[in-house]
């Protein structure tokens, strides 16, 4: 079967819950859908999941992750910090348990061997079962349990130095030793993760690969080892394993889930604004077709994307934006990279909107150039 670039990103944005909101969804609902939602930027993830749901704000993304527990704040793909569904999570640490450790970039003197990583990750589970701790307590105990090796100031970090320990951070949430806590006043806290029936990992990696192809495909192994954060050879085993279906994506081999080749009638359509790291653009490649011309330009760091806030016009990146909030004050600021129609302005203002009702402030739409840089 062959499919072009149009229905490809149509699907997508169907999927994704972008063409328009999913009624009756819940955000855990949406969260599966997006194949996990990046959550460095708590904002961010806030706003990446409301804009896809209907009538759905900040605080209800809150409560699902505070209240109802029905979403966890943990590593994800990458090893970088993501909400995922408490119902899906066994089926990511099966799939993520099985990454091989890279070697750390740190000097040799620094990094820690296996047996030390092993150590680390079960002193976590230990003393984090039944408990909610800072990351000060957690150093502390994690050290009690170990040794004073694991307390070596030797990581450079943040205009001061980590302990030598919390280089397996990643690696603990990625094998269920936690997730975290609500906040202790302004810190940030651990604990264990929610009870969960352990999987097969070879099960759970078959999973995670058609939840991927299912919210990106068409994709290539290549693209799902980067998205996840994997050697090429690790993602290549988990396609095999999945045993998706070949297609030809704009005349180029790549893979959907079995049997997963429905593509919408219709082409791409909607202006949207999608937050820092957002799912979507994130995960969503081939780059050139999603970020055509100068979208590249503005809004990808060296490649990467989700630096930069992004306006999405039919499917595709053309502008970014930023916005700077005083009180329930959102300065909303776009700088769109084409001339947009008259009906495509009537559908920014009804997505500027849109932000101050999911961040529950009151935006202010200003067209013009973006100073602000990417964010690191």
């Amino acid at each position: 079967m062959r499919m072009s670039w149009s229905q490809v990103s149509a699907r997508r944005l169907a999927r994704h819950g972008l063409a328009a909101p999913a009624k009756d969804a819940t955000p855990a609902d949406m969260v599966t859908a997006m194949c996990g939602a990046h959550a460095q930027v708590m904002s961010a993830a806030e706003l990446s999941i409301g804009l896809r749901l209907d009538g759905v704000t900040r605080t209800g993304v809150r409560e699902a992750l505070w209240g109802e527990r029905t979403l966890v704040k943990t590593h994800g793909p990458r090893g970088t910090v993501h909400l995922l569904p408490a119902r899906d999570l066994p089926m990511w640490v099966g799939a993520l348990s099985t990454l091989p450790i890279v070697n750390s970039v740190a000097a040799q003197d620094v990094r820690m061997t296996a047996a030390q990583t092993d150590q680390v990750v079960e002193a976590i589970r230990e003393v984090l079962t039944g408990a909610a701790l800072t990351i000060d307590e957690l150093s502390d105990a994690v050290v009690a349990a170990t040794g004073p090796w694991a307390g070596d100031l030797v990581m450079p970090a943040f205009q001061t130095m980590w302990p030598r320990w919390r280089q397996a951070m990643a690696t603990a949430a990625h094998r269920g030793a936690f997730v975290f806590g609500p906040a202790k006043g302004r810190k940030v806290t651990y604990t264990a993760p929610p009870a969960g029936r352990a999987k097969p990992v070879n099960d759970c990696l078959v999973e995670l690969v058609n939840a991927y192809l299912r919210a990106y495909g068409p994709a290539t192994p290549e693209q799902f080892a980067k998205w996840i954060g994997a050697p090429v050879k690790w993602a290549a085993a988990g396609f095999a394993a999945a045993e998706p279906e070949q297609v030809l994506f704009e005349g180029v081999p790549a893979w959907v889930a079995a049997g997963d080749t429905e593509v919408p009638d219709e082409p791409p359509r909607g202006v949207r604004l999608l937050p820092y790291f957002d799912a979507y653009v994130v995960a969503g490649r081939p780059r050139e077709l999603l970020y055509p011309g100068p979208a590249a330009a503005r809004a990808l760091n060296g490649g990467q994307a989700g630096n930069f806030p992004v306006l999405l016009v039919d499917g595709q990146v053309a502008g970014v934006w930023h916005q700077r909030r005083s009180g329930r004050r959102l300065a909303v600021t776009v700088e769109s990279l084409r001339e947009l129609t008259p009906a495509q302005l009537r559908e920014l203002d009804e997505q500027v909107a849109l932000t101050g009702q999911i961040l529950e402030g009151e935006p202010q739409l200003t067209l013009g150039p973006i100073t602000v840089g990417g964010h690191a």
